[in-house]
């Protein structure tokens, strides 16, 4: 599989990810047929505190959903931001990522963008596949 990051999107979220560091930034990937036409910008709202984790609260998500429906498009996934560690998915990540969905992750280093990769998570959860990003 591969997702499709159209004009301006790569840019958004690396200007995103520039902006919220050393904290992890987060937002939605909202297109149509596998291309993501905009990356919709979420609060960053966990408990745990936003340099290790980040957290999409329900309303985040039911906002990026109607965002989409809205605009003709779907909700095709997410992305967020790892400060001063490699764009591949943790433990954390796995343990809160639905299979159906791309997960693009930026590195983030010393404030600027090192590396960008997309992952899917396996129908059964067991893991991440990296996806083509385009």
């Amino acid at each position: 599989m591969a997702v499709t990051l159209g004009s301006g999107v790569l840019e958004a979220i690396a200007a995103h990810g520039r902006e919220t560091y050393p904290n992890e930034c987060c937002g939605a990937l909202i297109g149509r047929g596998g291309e993501a036409s905009e990356s919709y910008a979420l609060p960053n709202t966990t408990e745990e505190g936003p340099r290790r984790r980040f957290l999409v609260r329900p309303a985040d998500y039911r906002a990026a959903e109607t965002r989409a429906t809205d605009t003709g498009r779907e909700l095709l996934g997410f992305y967020h931001s790892h400060p001063d560690h490699p764009a591949q998915p943790s433990q954390y990540d796995l343990d809160h990522a639905w299979p159906f969905f791309s997960y693009v992750i930026i590195s983030v280093r010393g404030g600027d963008v090192r590396e960008l990769r997309s992952w899917r998570l396996r129908d059964d959860r067991s893991q991440f596949d990296e996806e083509e990003v385009c």
